[in-house]
């Protein structure tokens, strides 16, 4: 059928879509590439090309969905006239080899001309599970790569999972005890699959160490023992790669703005980098730049011009990004998946390049950060400091001297804006935002003003007026800054420069709109009840010292958004992590990411597979976990000094080699004090969080046995410290979240509404899954022996401590006095 019916031949989604995009290029010529649905219409288009009215480049080599080839190109015939020219006979020949069919339509999407039909029915290639695992069963191919190899069942059952997550379709959620192997568990069936079926598979971790560790290492290893070898490329977020036009804008015209010291040789070095470097990544500079500099030379999507920038054939980021089209395997981090599944679920849709390029495969490796990770992407946020920042770039002075992004525009137009207009807009955002910071402060006192009906008075008579007089302000001087932008491209002529400082212009005014937008919240926070909306004091490292108030955002629940854009969008999801369940149950997890909720395309709800896979390690003969029956309660005056007194005893003990966990720095200030100066007299060095950078911390932790490690938060997980480095973890209390917390309350309240127990529904199991990662720092090898001291004898004393307790893998056990426990870690 020559002509059927578009309808036939298109969903209606898909045709609005081409229609759309035939009306954005005027009519003109423009050639997509689509994939087919079930029912052998198309039902996704990428536009590939835009050319005239007689004639578009025929780009295809491209991915489409789901990262494979098309099943169908299509083009327009402005005039209406279908029949296909010679170029489009032969075009649909060559495609044609590979089973790819050819259209022509005519600008409305309401006829076309079927030139070559598309190969229906192309079948996904199964992966062959026995085959794939014998190449990690001892004699397989990565088996005799690994130097120390060890045959694990709970690995090879891992990788049974994810194979029949891949086969069929489905997702996958699956808790790996340390030692498993969990990315050779993974890796291998991904590779195998992308080989088989020319699809891309997206990999996310919440760690540089593990990004690193899987693209450096795990995947050359698996990608060596393949018949045919996968491309793999590390993704990180633009704003780690130097952007060409920004540096070369700040050495011609801004250097005057940069006002701290050393910054004018750390330019200079930077730019002598940049002319030697093949990557343009921060993390292969000889040095750390400062940050403020870094932010105004780094590439970031508002400033991007794309294919107006003069320096576009060098870009780093574009560099990345054909490597990223060209390969099979991205390893990115959570913050980079989440910007692209954010921005496809608000309409940029699944079928081309977004932030990542287009894919329906993913592997979440850490995936208990998922619901952290997704949180803090969409926390929106303000700030009299970033309010300052922005103003920055646009109008400074000093003295006599102004410069900025609107002096150097002014300049170059016929008469410019007059100076001390901007100084007086300037200065009445700086002092209306000053008395607002003030306003907040007072609100705050020392911690957190959560925004809340209750407090609808107070609200109202001390914060929100003077939101409104910032946010009007803010207003006025981006309108009248616009205003300028548009005189500057009605007269720029295509001047080069000119383009470049608009540009840079119409990024700082964004970025105050977006503020603007936060302060459009607070205004009408009785409007949102879904989101948590509060303020917290920030205590500065300036040299003056003053604090100031972040006002914040965020979602109360990610469920919707995740089973949305990741659950139901993607074919196969694999959520693997070493702590997933409660208790050996994954719903605490999975009803807060909304993996339960997900809905296959027939409405059903999507199949899941769910398994636990435990440690080979032998944590029954070589692990001692201690509570101290004695042990105050924790919220009594006394509970402190105990702990002061434990953890110097319990580190005398053992010699140091052990990591001290606190959920409070104040605590652990506290107990450093008492213990540290004791400790150091017996010769065991102690370390404090906060006396120098995570890694460099670590490393001098790692580097002396004897050494003990007093910390917080961040280093309940990601320690991977094996052997007689550690072989002590003293956590000294339960790790719940603080009720305060903002986010924190708002979802038990959020829960309490819906009829649910806030404290066994979230603080519990939010709680067990912390500690189960604390307690996971001891055992790294299955050679490494000690004990986990809990201080906190609720888990002895209350109901709930059970479900801590049968959380955690079994072990020798001791929960007497504390001289007794002190006795039994003695090493």
């Amino acid at each position: 059928m020559l002509n059927p019916p578009a309808d036939k031949r298109f969903t209606e989604d898909c045709a609005r879509r081409l229609r759309a995009a035939i009306n954005e290029a005027g009519g003109n010529e423009v050639f997509a590439a689509g994939r087919l649905d079930g029912e052998g219409r198309l039902e996704s288009v990428i536009v590939t090309a835009r050319g005239n009215e007689g004639a578009v480049p025929a780009l295809y080599g491209l991915d489409v969905d789901d990262g494979g080839m098309p099943d169908v190109l299509v083009h327009n015939h402005p005039g209406g006239f279908l029949s296909p020219s010679d170029n489009d006979l032969l075009i649909a020949a060559r495609a044609a080899e590979d089973g790819i069919g050819s259209y022509i339509v005519d600008n409305d999407v309401s006829k076309v001309y079927v030139i070559a039909e598309p190969v229906r029915g192309k079948k996904q290639t199964r992966l062959k599970a026995d085959a794939i695992i014998a190449r990690l069963e001892e004699g397989g191919a990565i088996a005799k790569r690994l130097p120390a190899y060890e045959n694990r069942a709970s690995q090879l059952d891992l990788m049974r999972v994810v194979i029949r997550a891949f086969n069929e379709n489905c997702l996958a959620a699956a808790e790996a005890g340390t030692g498993v192997g969990k990315s050779f568990a993974y890796l291998l069936p991904a590779l195998s699959f992308t080989a088989l079926n020319s699809e891309r598979v997206v990999i996310s971790t919440a760690t540089i160490t593990l990004q690193q560790q899987l693209f450096e290492k795990d995947i050359p290893l698996v990608n060596s023992a393949l018949t045919k070898p996968v491309k793999a490329v590390l993704v990180k977020g633009r704003g780690n790669y130097l952007c060409r036009r920004r540096l070369g804008d700040t050495l011609n015209n801004s250097r005057v703005d940069l006002d701290f010291a050393g910054a004018e040789k750390e330019l200079e070095s930077i730019a002598e980098w940049a002319s030697a470097t093949d990557t343009g990544s921060r993390s292969d500079l000889p040095f750390m730049p400062d940050e403020s500099l870094w932010t105004r030379i780094c590439s970031d999507a508002d400033n991007c011009m794309g294919l107006r920038c003069h320096a576009r054939e060098d870009c780093f980021v574009m560099k990345l990004r054909r490597e990223a089209a060209d390969a099979r395997i991205l390893v990115v981090n959570h913050h980079l998946l989440f910007a692209d599944l954010a921005a496809r679920r608000d309409g940029a849709g699944y079928g081309g390049t977004v932030v990542l390029p287009p894919y329906r495969r993913v592997i979440i490796d850490e995936a208990h950060k998922t619901e952290s990770s997704a949180t803090s992407f969409f926390t929106g946020q303000f700030s009299s400091p970033g309010v300052f920042r922005q103003l920055a770039r646009l109008f400074r002075q000093r003295g006599a001297h102004r410069s900025g992004l609107l002096v150097r525009l002014a300049a170059i137009l016929p008469g410019g804006e007059d100076g001390d207009d901007w100084q007086a807009e300037t200065e009445a955002v700086r002092d209306a935002a000053e008395e607002l910071n003030r306003q907040a402060l007072e609100l705050c006192g020392e911690s957190v003003f959560r925004l809340i009906p209750a407090r609808e008075a107070l609200i109202a008579g001390r914060l929100l007026p003077y939101v409104e007089k910032t946010r009007r302000l803010l207003l006025r001087f981006t309108s009248k800054a616009a205003s300028l932008v548009e005189t500057a491209e009605e007269k720029s002529d295509g001047i080069a420069t000119q383009d470049d400082l608009v540009w840079e212009l119409r990024s700082a005014l964004r970025r105050l709109q977006k503020l603007c937008g936060v302060c459009s919240v607070f205004i009408e926070y009785q409007d949102h009840p879904l989101e948590a909306i509060w303020i917290e004091r920030r205590h500065s490292n300036r040299t003056d010292g003053k604090d100031w108030a972040l006002f914040n955002t965020a979602p109360v629940s990610i469920a919707e958004q995740l089973k949305e854009a990741l659950f139901e969008a993607n074919r196969t999801v694999v959520c693997v992590s070493a702590t997933l369940t409660v208790s050996g149950s994954f719903n605490y997890w999975a009803s807060r990411t909304g993996v339960t909720q997900a809905k296959d395309p027939e409405g059903g709800a999507k199949y899941v597979l769910y398994g636990v896979f435990p440690s080979p390690f032998p944590y029954e003969s070589a692990v001692l976990t201690a509570v101290p029956a004695d042990a105050p309660d924790p919220n009594g005056r006394d509970f402190q000094d105990f702990v002061n007194e434990a953890v110097f005893r319990l580190a005398e003990a053992s010699g140091g080699s052990a990591l001290t966990l606190f959920t409070s720095f104040e605590s652990l200030y506290a107990a450093y004090r008492s213990a540290a100066p004791r400790l150091e007299a017996r010769g065991i060095r102690c370390l404090k969080q906060g006396e120098d950078d995570r890694s460099r911390l670590l490393r001098a932790f790692i580097d002396d046995e004897s050494s003990v490690l007093f910390a917080a938060d961040s280093f309940w997980e990601g320690v991977d410290a094996p052997g007689a480095t550690l072989r002590l973890v003293m956590v000294c209390r339960l790790p719940f979240k603080s009720p305060n917390d903002p986010i924190f309350e708002a979802r038990s309240e959020s829960i309490e509404r819906a009829g649910g127990n806030p404290f066994m529904d979230l603080s519990v199991p939010e709680a067990v899954m912390k500690l189960r990662q604390g307690f996971g720092r001891l055992i790294r090898r299955s050679g490494d022996s000690g004990a986990v001291v809990i201080l906190d004898s609720r888990l002895l004393r209350k109901r709930y401590g059970s479900l801590f307790l049968k959380s955690l893998p079994k072990t020798h056990y001791c929960f007497e006095s504390l001289d007794t426990v002190v006795s039994r870690v003695a090493f």
